[in-house]
């Protein structure tokens, strides 16, 4: 029989229930122990959890699947205890060693004493996983000086950069993150092993108030097959549980306004208005405040517990918004979040998990009206739109150990998600005006005119969202072999989504040249006040749809002892997505198999857990959201009618209309979105397939001595497949007409789902009732093959926490580049996941191939804390960027026309090829944080005081700038301002009580 070495035990239970993938809620515990006769280990835990196990002849163990918690790990003989390790903490997903000393024999044994050994004296190479993941536990996020948000914590591991600023979480307000040079909404998000990843669009997910982590885990790459639907990363939290001894807590936190810094000021840098103000940051002001709390114990001694947290935070806030519009913005924000879970060991062979959470945002506020030339905050002028987003979520867990080989893991649950927006006064009879600033300056003699009108977009009240996540696990050991199975099942439905939106949109181009070429809108000067180059549009907009989601998913994964030291794990998985339309019909069936195989290996080479050096390659697909419907299969409306004008009204209406001709004598859609609802079974290209990405991983971690660890990795990702829209409906007609099909335009989709840079096929109604298949290349659109690359290189020296200090600093190198960001596109700030203005025409993407919006190039993170004396603490936190790539985007070619109506989003700027990038690079970012706190002897140490200064050099970099360039002879006035800043300085003063 082939002997197993401590790595194989470890990953093999590990992998019975997912305790070494990244969306995992348990851990294990290995170890060698001296061989002797009827020997066990037991480990138990303070929330009640006893799991014996024998001691192989080989002298090796492992106790897999276990409940995070603290545990006391004792070495067994003749049913005595004759060694012990106390303060054994587990981390997610991740196998802890805890060997016994090196006796020999069971009289050797029996002469152990019981030692008590402390976390940071254990191995710290984990040589049972082969992924790569960062663990934050609540103790660290109790010191490090931390935004409170899942984000912010993800931001402390490797590879994870700030997204672009303007995409925020649908149910919360927090900044997302990219990770490994995906998109922002490629992430997955886990709270206790389910899946909170937002259903609508992929933006963000439901996560716990911060005092209430146990643990977040953070993976970039390589997990098992267990797990997909994410082409990005994984946050994963973890919450706390309750425990033999009954805690209590308290925390009062403030940020005040005084403390606080400013960006910036914003100005504008080309066209006439450059050097004039843009926006004004400098009297704007915050104060936030949150009270949290938390209970936990047991019910019934070693059987039930229960634990619960509740947090409220508050934030008063004002923002002066931009010169165009003029305000003072008074607003607030309420965030409830609460959390309960209770534990109930059955017995020791059953275990019975449920858990409940809640996070809360509401928001309110008042536009008052401005002054610029004075800085003065006059009247009230009206009501933002007010929304209350809430988000639920409950869950269900069972484990079972049937045997010491035999491991069944049962999960169910729902999230439940309301979205309620209203507009309090809001008077429909007034109009939005947008870009007021491309105004004819002869016409208003040089000043911008608005009115009252605050809301552009009014959102279905009735909004909801339901998520449904059903996992069944069953992990068979089969001597080197353990062998894990299992389905993975997830339903979502959107329900009452829409909204709507109406303006006069003010534009401003070339006289003599048409705003647009297809469709096609005539030039400014053929109407009346066009002659210098303006002119106005109806803008009118208009989705509403109720869809659902059907993901399903198989999966078989193998983890194989080799030898002693070597293991391999192969998995193979298969995912399925269904999306449906209003009427229940699916119109993205992608349910052939979709293989994604995964193969990882680890090598223990001294065999003692002080080197470890692992490799993975793996395939992950990507699901597509529910919101895809709203623009791609319900029906929306996207009209601009084209006008010139002679005078502006005090409301900022255009006067003296002159309509201009048009491709349709009235409003035009460059998508052709005019609100008719599209046949389901030509809505997506046939056989379309889903986004999917390659990657491949290969490092090393390595203890030096007993204080330090240090390691490297290389890491690359291959996006092979996108799934966006393509609407260029000439290029399909053409295609069509070679071959012999007469396709009218009337017939076709304004866009049609597809996988762009491939060839696609097309069904398109025949007008007879039937249909008619059009097969498309790349080479037909004019498009390049869809390229995605990322580059890494990672190193990092830790020390390890021993009882005074402990740090760890971290360097990556990478690059991210080709023609595609992924699902959204963060340069123009476009949410439309998967129907972005990329891969549209063919035009639009010459010259697309460049540096992608998250590319940073260098990243230096590191962070720590120092026990200065038994009742101080001081910690830090250091985040340096390199900024990420400017785009320039403007007219197409050398002539700088606008062939396909789009305006200025070509890769071209002054006429000249511009490729993402080429406009240079934002700067670099430069982030130190600081806390203390003070622990008095006085108060038993129950009692803290702590201050936390966030960006303590109150640096505020440009993030993010405006990129549409115009025409040389009529250059877009907003070109190259900055339309978001880094955080600045703010001061957290906190005092906590913990019993």
């Amino acid at each position: 029989m082939v002997r197993l070495s401590r790595i194989s035990l470890a990953l093999a239970l590990a992998l019975g229930a997912g305790a070494a993938l990244a969306q995992s809620t348990t851990g294990s515990i290995f170890g060698q122990a001296p061989v002797a006769d009827g020997e066990t280990v037991v480990a138990r835990s303070t929330t009640g959890v006893n799991r014996e196990v024998t001691v192989g002849a080989d002298g090796r163990y492992t106790i897999g699947s276990l409940p995070l918690g603290t545990y006391t790990v004792s070495l067994m003989q003749g049913g005595k205890a004759v060694d012990a390790r106390n303060d054994v903490n587990l981390r997610v997903g991740s196998g802890t060693e805890v060997s016994f000393a090196g006796a020999t024999s069971a009289a050797q044994a029996t002469s152990l004493g019981s030692v008590t050994v402390s976390a940071n004296t254990l191995p710290p190479v984990d040589v049972s996983s082969v992924d790569s993941r960062t663990v934050i536990t609540a103790q660290q996020l109790a010191k490090l000086p931390l935004a409170r948000s899942a984000e912010a914590i993800a931001l402390l591991a490797p590879g994870v950069v700030p997204g672009y600023s303007g995409f925020t979480g649908t149910t919360n307000s927090n900044s997302l993150v990219s990770i490994g040079g995906s998109s922002v909404t490629e992430n997955a998000y886990y709270l206790n092993g389910f899946n909170t990843t937002d259903p609508l669009s992929g933006f963000g997910g439901i996560t716990l108030p911060y005092g209430a982590i146990d643990q977040q885990e953070i993976l970039s790459g390589g997990y098992g097959a267990a797990y997909g639907r994410s082409d990005g990363g994984v946050i994963s939290q973890s919450g706390k549980r309750g425990t033999n001894e009954w805690h209590f807590g308290a925390q009062l936190l403030w940020e005040p306004a005084f403390a606080r810094g400013t960006s910036p000021n914003s100005y504008y840098v080309s066209g006439t208005q450059a050097g004039n103000i843009y926006r004004r940051y400098s009297q704007n002001n915050s104060w936030t405040a949150t009270e949290s709390a938390y209970v936990g114990g047991p019910l019934i001694k070693d059987k039930l517990f229960f634990f619960a947290a509740v947090e409220q935070e508050k934030q008063d806030s004002n923002s002066v918004t931009a010169v165009s519009t003029s305000y003072n913005n008074q607003y607030e924000y309420h965030d409830p979040k609460w959390y309960a879970k209770i534990d109930w060991n059955i017995n020791d062979t059953n275990i019975v998990e449920l858990t409940g959470a809640s996070s809360k945002t509401q928001y309110k506020g008042n536009f008052y009206n401005y002054d610029y030339d004075t800085g003065q905050t006059g009247s009230l002028n009206s009501q933002d739109t007010s929304t209350k987003n809430d988000a639920r979520v409950y869950i269900a867990k069972y484990t079972s150990y049937i045997t010491d080989d035999l491991t069944l893991t049962a999960m169910y649950g729902k999230q439940k998600m309301t979205y309620y927006s209203e507009t309090p006064g809001y008077d429909p009879s007034l109009t939005y005006i947008l870009d007021p600033e491309l105004q004819n300056p002869a016409v208003t003699g040089g000043a911008q005119i608005n009115n009252a009108q605050s809301a552009l977009t009014i959102a279905n009240p009735d909004h909801e969202a339901t998520t449904r996540n059903l996992r069944l696990d069953l992990s068979w050991k089969v001597g080197d072999h353990t062998i894990t199975g299992g389905i993975d099942n997830l339903d979502s439905h959107d329900v009452d989504d829409g909204e709507n939106a109406v303006a006069w949109e003010y534009g401003f181009g070339t006289p003599d040249v048409a705003i647009s070429d297809a469709p096609f809108v005539a030039a400014p000067n053929t109407g009346a006040g066009g002659e210098t180059g303006y002119y106005v549009s109806k803008y009118l907009y208009s989705t509403a749809a109720s869809v659902r989601v059907k993901q399903r998913a198989q999966y078989l994964e193998d983890s194989w002892q080799v030898n002693d030291r070597w293991l391999v794990k192969v998995g193979l998985r298969n995912d399925q997505f269904t999306n449906y339309n209003p009427n229940g019909d699916a119109f993205l069936r992608m349910t052939k198999p979709q293989w994604a195989p995964r193969l990882g290996a680890a090598w223990d080479v001294n065999g003692d857990s002080s080197l470890k050096i692992y490799a993975n390659a793996g395939r992950y697909y990507l699901a597509m959201p529910a919101s895809v419907a709203l623009r791609a299969a319900a029906g929306s409306l996207y009209t601009n009618t084209y006008y010139t004008y002679t005078g502006i009204d005090s409301n900022g209406y255009p006067t003296g209309l002159t309509q201009l001709a048009s491709a349709t004598g009235g409003g035009v859609s460059a998508n052709n979105e005019y609100g008719q609802s599209p046949d389901p079974k030509t809505v997506a290209s046939s056989g379309i397939k889903s986004e999917y990405q390659d990657e491949y991983q290969l490092g090393f971690d390595q203890q030096i001595n007993s204080d330090w660890v240090w390691g490297m990795k290389g890491q690359v990702r291959k996006l092979r497949n996108i799934l966006d829209d393509i609407c260029d409906l000439d290029s399909i007609q053409a295609k069509a007409a070679s071959l012999g099909y007469d396709v009218s335009e009337a017939d076709m989709n304004g866009c049609y789902l597809s996988n762009p840079g491939r060839s696609n096929t097309y069904r398109i109604p025949d007008g007879n009732g039937g249909y008619v298949s059009v097969d498309m290349s790349a080479a037909d659109f004019g498009m390049p093959q869809a390229k995605r690359s990322y580059y890494a290189l990672e190193t990092y020296l830790e020390h390890p926490f021993d009882g005074t200090w402990t740090g760890k600093i971290d360097y990556l190198y990478s690059k991210s580049y080709g023609n595609t960001e992924g699902q959204v596109r963060s340069d123009i700030g476009q949410t439309d996941v998967s129907a972005t203005v990329d891969w549209d025409y063919g035009k639009l993407m010459e010259y697309s191939n460049g540096l992608l919006s998250n590319d940073r190039k260098h990243q230096l993170k590191a962070y720590g804390s120092w026990q200065v004396a038994p009742e101080w603490m001081l910690s830090g936190n250091i985040l340096l960027m390199s900024g990420t790539p400017k785009t320039c985007l403007g007219y197409y070619g050398a002539d700088q026309t606008n062939p396909i109506g789009y305006g200025s989003y070509y890769h071209y700027c002054g006429g000249l090829p511009s490729p993402p990038g080429a406009a240079g690079r934002q700067p670099w970012q430069h982030i130190v944080s600081l806390s203390a706190e003070y622990r008095p002897m006085w108060a038993d140490q129950k009692l803290a005081f702590n201050v936390m200064v966030y960006n303590v050099l109150n640096e505020s970099k440009a993030t993010a700038d405006y990129v549409n360039y115009g025409t040389t002879t009529a250059p877009n006035t907003n070109y190259g301002r900055v339309t978001y800043y880094s955080t600045p300085r703010y001061v957290r003063f906190g005092i906590t009580y913990d019993f």
